[in-house]
């Protein structure tokens, strides 16, 4: 192998995994930007990904292939940011493994971030997640799988991650209905349990069988997958729009039952800090966006002040031949 393709092998191997000890799946987004980048680079020098040279991927090239990912690729700018992220990691990486890479390093960790539009979060009432918790079949084994997964991904506030990352051992049933979470940045949290949700998790290990880890199978009996959870989720919306026809006016994703969740929270506390411990933050700020997207905190604060005064008064039409000599003497005005 020539030196690149050594140093991301070792970059995504060993430096992430075992270093960093970074989750599966920033070692996965981490590969899949760099496969998107050596493709763009081999098309650019007219060669195979694999003749390559560490010193051709500069920042030069780095921005151009930024730009190609927003023009062509139609991506957000969240989304560029985060192949950026990638980069300037890897870099990192090779400032003390190949000292002679300082000065390429220094021009890609210059590369400013572009800044992002800070929209609102998409989430779903109370009556539409009850829909969409009441969608699955509860006849059938898989029926009995996706309404646990739903309801656990909804009442813990999981990230898809942490809900298909979940072992059997995770959930405590007994006394009182809990589940251990290790979440991003390897932080574990543990969180109550609703009864309803305990009763539901409980149903499907009844049923579930195998001898698996992992608490959520597929139909073949391995761990359920990121893709997988989105397409019973997909599934089960449509279901769910025949009985509150709203939700089809909202993109309803994984992580959008992880908003609902702490736009239900926030609305029965009022405290943003218990909604940061729920979900996990590090930084309060990160929880901030829900306090922007709830109408009903801003509403409170404006009821607690007095309105100004109107002062009364009353319209009267004007009449309608004054109006018409009125218009007429303007016009005549003008015409001299």
């Amino acid at each position: 192998m020539n030196p690149l393709a050594t140093h991301l092998s070792a970059f995504l191997r060993e430096y992430l995994p075992r270093e960093r000890r970074t989750s599966p799946h920033t070692t996965e987004t981490y590969a899949y930007a760099f496969e998107l980048l050596v493709c763009y680079a081999a098309d650019k020098f007219s060669c195979l990904p694999s003749e390559l040279e560490l010193f051709q991927l500069d920042s030069v090239l780095i921005l151009g292939f930024l730009e190609h990912l927003e023009r062509d690729r139609g991506n957000s700018p969240k989304t560029r940011n985060a192949r950026l992220a990638a980069f300037k990691a890897f870099f990192r990486f090779l400032e003390f493994r190949s000292p002679v890479c300082l000065d390429q390093s220094r021009t890609i960790h210059a590369i400013p971030i572009k800044k992002c539009d800070e929209t609102l979060v998409d989430y779903l009432t109370g009556e539409e997640m009850q829909a969409l918790l009441d969608a699955p079949d509860l006849q059938s084994k898989t029926g009995l799988r996706d309404r646990a997964m739903l309801y656990l991904a909804f009442t813990a506030g999981l990230r898809v991650s942490e809900l298909v990352g979940l072992k059997t051992g995770d959930c405590e049933l007994h006394p009182y209905p809990s589940v251990r979470v290790l979440g991003k940045g390897r932080r574990e949290r543990t969180l109550p349990l609703w009864k309803e949700t305990a009763i539901a998790i409980r149903d499907w290990l009844a049923v579930r069988g195998n001898s698996a880890d992992e608490l959520f199978l597929n139909a073949r009996g391995t761990p359920m997958t990121r893709a997988g959870f989105e397409y019973v989720l997909s599934k089960h919306v449509k279901t769910a729009r025949k009985e509150k026809p709203s939700i089809a006016n909202k993109r309803v994703s994984p992580h959008v039952l992880r908003h609902s969740c702490a736009m239900h929270m926030l609305q029965a506390t009022h405290d943003i800090r218990k909604v940061a411990l729920w979900l996990g933050h590090s930084k309060l700020q990160s929880t901030e966006v829900y306090l922007r997207a709830d109408p009903t905190e801003k509403l409170e604060s404006l009821m607690a002040r007095v309105p100004p005064v109107l002062q009364p008064g009353l319209f009267r039409r004007p009449d309608k031949l004054l109006e018409l000599l009125q218009t007429a003497k303007k016009a005549n005005s003008y015409a001299k």
